[in-house]
């Protein structure tokens, strides 16, 4: 296919926009301020076309923004330290014996992302640039670290976590997906460590508050974080131990039926187990039993269909309102993760403690009846867990139990036995990581002092050069390894001391790395703050949805952190967000072999080539690992930079997912060729001619058309741009303006004259301004040859002309009994006298009529005409019309319309 020469263009106006720095901001400028931000990628390597959607989304609102009037604001950096660098390292010294340096993998990465990201004519203000791997970036997250710890937000504690044997790290809870890593997808372990905590628990009330103020956010991610912080009211009770003046706290939702414990439930890493069991005969296998828990991740054991087990501890608590003795046991269902880690058993209104104490033969006690009915332990099924009527409840029988449950918390807190509490599945944020390649965490450990935090003044701790990257395989980093890092001088002492060699979670660097990029060269403090507070928040942060309850809620945590050290004067960094869908591509997998398929790896009926079994095949999100990718290089040679942007805009509205097709490509390809050639061809004759037509009254129809076919193109693309990004459908709409230009004949636009060649020029015009955010380098190529000078991004958004909108006439649909026969023209001020006139003289009705009594018309302004007829009943065959529409729907039809235009 003959093809524009899109490599010339795209070539000399990439060169173009960075010569004019089309995208730094003026910093003197007084347009309305536009910070437009993708999320912080990882330099993973080599781009997908998967990865093409978020950044040409973001490029395209950009572009969109400059052209309404903003001074836009749009960066760029790299998340550059984590995991998958350190791996490669290892990983090419094993193969080749030849050590590859994280630091030079991923730069590296970087430098083939840039150039990628180039190629698609995404552009960002490059003289921000940031990594997270340089010292100049990592020393102020090692600042924000000890502005933590000068408050009390980071704190170093003992505790069970989250350990990745693969990755030879701990992974904080929001890393843990179904018990696997999120990484590599290991089953996850428990493991004792001392780790470095940031306490988000204390800011778990504003992050779950602050959320009502974020209107521009998707409801399902606002939904997913209130989730994760999970904020429960209730009340928390002491249970005595007996002959011990150790208590258990226990939280619970359900104060009202305290009067119904019959056990003691601690989850197996409860501190107070080993204590309990010191002594008993029975501790080996208790130990055993908890090792089997915790080999089970949190979610799995909190699953209903999970079988419950438990070992009784042989010690006894205290009801603290009945004084009945409880005995103890730890079961596999309680877990640390939510409330204090015991839950007190009431199977009669708990269907996980019912089942469990029917297995073992425990007790089960009714404290709150259903309404007109009495409930008998001994017969029941299962756990009643309504609301009702508080029995067996002392004084507080007899009473509604959401009533009773204020009542008796009340009474627990006289008793100095409970208190009014309330609980959070949110826990505090796990940041030590037990690998290389992280920002360093700027702590000494000194035998006289104790923890000391590293001075301001001689950050940023460093991280060596020469380390053996393979993890120590005992929980510690391969920093631990490396003397001349760990040895060191005490700052408050001089004496010996030795640094923290555990490197901090990569999300520190993410959270907030949004305001390094406003003052990304500052060399003596991590932000200007007056530069933040003018740009600040983002006005539309664009990403996936799977950061929800990562990434931005430590954001936001962190923003919030700030706002209270007076640094910043906004408590939300994000006011808008929009999450894309994802790429997805057919990957296919061995059913012997289990593992993904390459094209090469497969025979023509797709059948594996090492073990000879079929193939099952699955649209999955692109990915290297699953062979489903497709490489934007190849496609840019073929097709260029703008086909693979506009058919990654057009292919389905931009947050939903949406499947690949190299046929579909080439349609897009198409389109641009038409419009390229439409532009080379009229232009030279339109040289001179006005923007806008004199005396559009006067033109024939068509013209007159065209005219208002152009004003509706502007009004659609704007809307849909304005609101959602619907590039899918502001792209549709530019298709259908083009498509009617080139129907009408050169010769009618010449016949008009000067006004026939204005309403040509305006449309081949606006159609070129309406699609330059998505395909910038042929719109400036067409933008130049319509005599104007670059860049189009300079130029001002088309405006549109109320008054154009308005159709002359209107098409309305004819049916009969609900069926469509037909279609009638009329003016859009006809009467509905004129209407009805106009349908029963239309030939295709009249024939319907034949033979039948119309008993109503009715019309429903600016749709449908329906009649409504007598007639005989229809057969079988009848039923059905032309179009598969049954009689049925036909009448519901009817029905609708009625409803519609008021008729009972």
């Amino acid at each position: 296919m003959a093809s524009y020469d899109f490599k010339t263009i795209e070539a000399k106006w990439q060169k173009e926009w960075l010569d004019r720095a089309l995208f730094t901001p003026d910093p003197k400028s007084t347009k309305p301020k536009y910070y437009c931000l993708m999320m912080f990628p990882y330099p993973s390597g080599t781009l997908h076309v998967g990865h093409g959607r978020n950044y040409i989304l973001g490029d395209a609102v950009a572009r969109y923004k400059m052209m309404r009037g903003h001074n836009v604001l749009t960066p760029m950096g790299w998340d550059a330290f984590g995991l998958p660098a350190e791996n490669a390292a290892i990983e090419a010294a094993a193969k080749t014996g030849q050590a590859v340096h994280p630091r030079d993998y991923t730069l590296s990465n970087i430098s083939a992302m840039k150039e990628q990201i180039g190629r698609w004519g995404v552009m960002y203000d490059w003289s921000r640039e940031i990594a997270a791997c340089h010292p100049g970036y990592y020393k102020w997250s090692q600042w924000l670290f000890l502005k933590l710890y000068e408050r009390g937000l980071a704190m170093r504690r003992a505790g069970a976590v989250n350990w990745c044997p693969s990755c030879q790290t701990v992974l904080a809870n929001e890393q843990v997906v179904d018990g696997s890593c999120d990484r590599c997808g290991s089953p996850v372990e428990p493991k004792d460590l001392e780790q470095w905590y940031f306490k988000i628990t204390d800011y778990a009330d504003r992050l779950l508050d602050d959320l009502d103020t974020l209107e521009n956010w998707p409801d399902r991610v606002k939904t997913m974080q209130e989730n994760w912080i999970g904020r429960s009211e209730g009340a928390e009770i002491d249970f005595e131990l007996v002959d011990s003046e150790e208590r258990i706290p226990v939280f619970t939702t359900r104060p009202d039926t305290i009067f119904g414990v019959t056990f003691m439930a601690l989850a197996p890493e409860h501190p107070l187990i080993e204590t309990l069991i010191e002594e008993s005969p029975k501790r080996d296998e208790i130990v055993e039993f908890i090792a089997q828990c915790r080999a089970r991740s949190s979610r799995e054991r909190m699953s209903p269909d999970m079988e419950k087990e438990g070992m009784p501890l042989d010690e006894i608590c205290i009801n603290p309102v009945t004084g009945d003795e409880i005995p103890i046991w730890v079961v596999n269902y309680a877990v640390m993760d939510y409330g204090t880690g015991a839950v007190m058993g009431v199977p009669a209104h708990d269907q996980r403690d019912f089942l469990f104490a029917k297995k073992y033969g425990l007790d089960v006690k009714v404290v709150i009846q259903p309404k007109g009915g009495v409930l008998d332990p001994r017969t029941m099924t299962e756990a009643f867990e309504e609301d009702g009527i508080q029995a067996n409840s002392g004084e507080f029988s007899g009473l509604p139990n959401r009533f009773a449950m204020k009542k008796i918390t009340t009474y627990m807190q006289k008793e100095g036995c409970g208190r009014e509490d309330v609980s959070y599945r949110l826990r505090d944020w796990l940041i030590s990581r037990q690998r290389y390649w992280g920002t360093p965490i700027p702590i000494v450990y000194c035998d006289e002092c104790g923890v000391v935090a590293v001075p301001e003044k001689d950050l940023p701790v460093l991280l060596p050069e020469k380390v053996d990257f393979k993890p120590t395989g005992d929980g510690r980093s391969p920093l631990a390894n490396v003397p001349e890092f760990v040895d060191t001088k005490c700052p408050q002492c001089g004496g010996a001391a030795k640094r923290e060699t555990d490197t901090m979670d990569t999300f520190v660097d993410s959270s907030w790395y949004f305001l390094r990029f406003l003052s990304a060269r500052d060399g003596v403090r991590p932000f200007d703050s007056a530069e933040v507070n003018r740009w600040m928040p983002v006005d539309q942060y664009i990403g996936g949805a799977e950061h929800a309850t990562k990434h931005l809620i430590y954001a936001r945590f962190i923003t919030k952190v700030l706002y209270d050290l007076m640094l910043v004067d906004f408590e939300e960094p994000f006011a808008a967000l929009f999450n894309q869908g994802m790429i997805v591509g057919k990957a296919y997998r061995c059913t012997g072999c289990l593992k993904y398929l390459r094209p090469e790896d497969m025979t023509e009926d797709k059948l594996c080539r090492k073990c000879s079994m079929a193939s099952t095949s699955k649209l999955e999100k692109m990915s290297k690992s699953h062979y489903n990718t497709v490489s934007p290089d190849a496609l840019g040679e073929k097709f260029g930079a703008d086909t693979q942007r506009l058919y990654i805009l057009f292919m389905a509205p931009p947050e939903t997912d949406a499947e690949w097709s190299d046929e579909n490509v080439l349609g897009a390809f198409r389109f641009l060729n038409r419009l390229a050639v439409a532009v080379t061809e009229h232009a030279p004759g339109l040289k001179g001619v006005p923007a806008k037509p004199a005396k559009v009254e006067e033109m024939p129809e068509a013209l007159q058309a065209i005219h208002r076919k152009t004003h509706q193109t502007i009004a659609k693309v704007t809307e849909d741009l304005e609101t959602e990004f619907k590039f899918n459908t502001a792209i549709a709409a530019v298709m259908e303006l083009l498509n009617d230009v080139l129907a009408v004949e050169v010769a009618t636009y010449e016949a008009a004259g000067t006004d026939g060649k204005s309403v040509l020029r305006q449309a081949l015009e606006s159609a070129v301004l309406l699609l330059s955010p998505m395909v910038p380098h042929l719109a400036e190529d067409c933008w130049v040859q319509l005599g104007h000078e670059p860049t189009i991004f300079r130029h001002a958004w088309p405006t549109y002309d109320e008054s154009a909108l308005v159709e002359p006439q209107l098409e309305l649909a004819i049916q009969i009994n609900g069926k469509v026969r037909g279609h009638v023209t009329v003016d859009v001020e006809a009467t509905e006298e004129s209407i009805r006139e106009a349908v029963l003289g239309n030939e295709a009705v009249q024939k319907a009529l034949a033979g039948k009594t119309l008993t109503n018309c009715i019309i429903v302004p600016g749709r449908l005409v329906n009649l409504v007829v007598e007639e005989a009943p229809a057969t079988q065959t009848d039923a059905v019309s032309s179009d598969g529409d049954t009689e049925a729907a036909a009448t519901d039809t009817a029905a609708d319309a009625a409803a519609e235009s008021g008729t009972p």
